[in-house]
């Protein structure tokens, strides 16, 4: 695997003396520096639109969502994928986050995971992949040999992958048949990737997984009326939602709710000659 390339990410902080610096300019220097994530976001939108339009294609042909990272990377897909049946109200393994060294790397480090470059398509065979469906690898570096095998194998298996990096011209990018890479540069504290880069990582995934539901008919207007409703405040949110909807109290679309189970259902259930509770 080459590395003949420029790893922004380990480069040398900008700051110095940090432990000499009182809070306020810590949080003043890391705030200045976590502003420029979102430019370098908006840099790599054609990147990003490029595999989300893909990713549209496959789901509506019955594909899933395949995010696969390790260490912060992997957390990241991990925490977007848990997202999207309750946000969403789609099933639970339409979108799949899968980090090196199984759940119990969620929490604790296991340690040389991330360093498998069989594990990866090992994880995704177990999990069902096929060819409809997509693979996302996340690496901050774009170096990471558990993604960087996964994607090779899935690419082998006609199986469509794209990769997150934060480093340009990155292993990970040239492996990846629709690479986004958002180049962040050094961070506040040198070669912790979890700052910028797990920003960075953090928005573009929220945009491909939202955009994605967006185009799959899974938001009405700018509601998740297909969300679940896993606790009062949702409830609350979903009852509201109804209200905005249609001409109907409170108890009325509280009612429907129970009802239906959805914003969605209760909405298109309405009848205003003839209220169906």
């Amino acid at each position: 695997m080459s590395t003949d390339f420029t790893k922004t990410t380990e480069q040398s902080s900008k700051y110095d003396s940090l432990e000499h610096m009182p809070v306020s300019e810590l949080l003043r220097n890391i705030n200045n520096e976590d502003k420029t994530v979102p430019l370098a976001v908006e840099k790599a939108l054609p990147q990003i639109e490029a595999l989300v339009s893909q990713i549209v294609l496959r789901m509506k042909n019955g594909g899933r969502l395949f995010y696969i990272g390790a260490g912060t990377s992997g957390r990241l897909g991990i925490v977007d994928a848990s997202e999207c049946p309750p946000t969403f109200g789609v099933p639970f393994d339409l979108v799949n986050g899968i980090i090196a060294g199984g759940d119990k790397a969620i929490r604790r480090a296991v340690e040389n995971a991330e360093d498998d470059t069989q594990q990866a398509w090992i994880d995704l065979e177990q999990a069902g992949i096929s060819e409809n469906d997509t693979v996302i690898g996340i690496a901050a570096s774009g170096t990471t040999p558990y993604v960087i095998g996964g994607l090779t194998k899935c690419n082998e298996k006609n199986i469509l992958t794209g990769g997150i990096t934060c480093n340009a011209g990155s292993p990970l990018a040239l492996v990846s048949q629709f690479p986004i890479e958002v180049v962040v540069g050094p961070e506040f504290v040198t070669g912790s990737s979890r700052m910028k880069a797990g920003t960075a990582q953090k928005l573009v995934l929220n945009m491909i997984s939202t955009a994605t539901m967006i185009q799959l008919g899974r938001v009405k207007g700018n509601k998740m009326v297909d969300m679940q409703l896993s606790n009062d405040k949702l409830v609350d949110r979903g009852v509201r939602m109804i209200m905005g909807e249609i001409p109907v109290s409170y108890e009325e679309a509280s009612e429907m709710l129970v009802k239906y189970g959805s914003v969605r259902k209760a909405v298109d259930h309405y009848d205003p000659k003839k209220l169906e509770l």
